[in-house]
């Protein structure tokens, strides 16, 4: 497995979940990896021991500390920004505080993130952004603004595909169904549910996202850009 033999990668948020299987799987294509973590140390550094990958404390929201450590990186040819949270509940009693925190994590910091990654990156480099189905459809009641960060990931892509396509580099959104994952375990109190709206009636494995992030960072990938990479096992369908 060296279909990344030699790129040099940055995962934002790379400390558990999807971020840490996208971690392992660059790892394991040949790429230096280096991820950023906020509040996991204890999780960073076991994969970072694991991997051999740099681990680095940042937080997106702060957007002047990740445009610094996105600058610091130097040329990259790739990068994956996964840092996300969800606020999930009723809108007329959730705070407005922690929604302005999941707009900063969810939509802020990922196009602070791409611009900062494309001013310095190899041409032909590839800027993957973690999203969510929920950007299309949201079934469940309380998940309003949630689904608003995620549909924006949309727009943002496609915009910047456009911005950046003359150097060859690409902007794509993967957009997962349920994951199993810390946020979202296969067997909590929403599974069931989620599980009946699909038509592979599972949770995807957080390896199965990483893959697809390792596709579209690889060699074949280079004419998919502005492109919503839905891997949801028919959730959305």
């Amino acid at each position: 497995m060296t279909d990344l033999a030699g790129k040099t990668v940055l995962v934002l948020g790379g400390s558990r979940g999807i971020g840490a299987a996208i971690v392992r799987r660059f790892v394991a294509g040949g790429a230096h990896v280096g991820f950023t973590y906020a509040g996991s140390q204890a999780a960073a550094q076991a994969v970072a021991a694991e991997t051999g990958a740099e681990a680095i404390k940042a937080d997106s929201a702060d957007r002047d500390a990740l445009v610094a450590t996105i600058a610091a990186r130097g040329p990259l040819d790739a990068i994956v920004i996964n840092a996300g949270i969800a606020i999930m509940g009723d809108p007329l009693q959730t705070d407005a505080d922690a929604v302005d925190r999941m707009i900063d994590i969810n939509v802020r910091a990922p196009y602070h993130a791409a611009v900062e990654a494309a001013r310095q990156m190899n041409d032909g480099g590839r800027i993957i952004v973690i999203g969510s189905v929920n950007g299309d459809s949201m079934p469940f009641p309380g998940g309003a603004a949630y689904a608003m960060t995620k549909s924006a990931l949309q727009g943002m892509v496609r915009g910047l595909a456009r911005d950046f396509g003359a150097r060859g580099i690409t902007v794509n959104v993967i957009q997962p169904g349920p994951t199993d994952s810390h946020m979202n375990p296969a067997d909590g109190p929403m599974a069931a549910f989620m599980h009946s709206t699909m038509a592979i009636k599972r949770h995807a494995r957080a390896d199965e996202i990483a893959e697809y992030a390792a596709y579209l960072a690889g060699p074949h990938a280079g004419m998919i850009t502005g492109a919503l990479q839905t891997i949801d096992g028919g959730f959305g369908a």
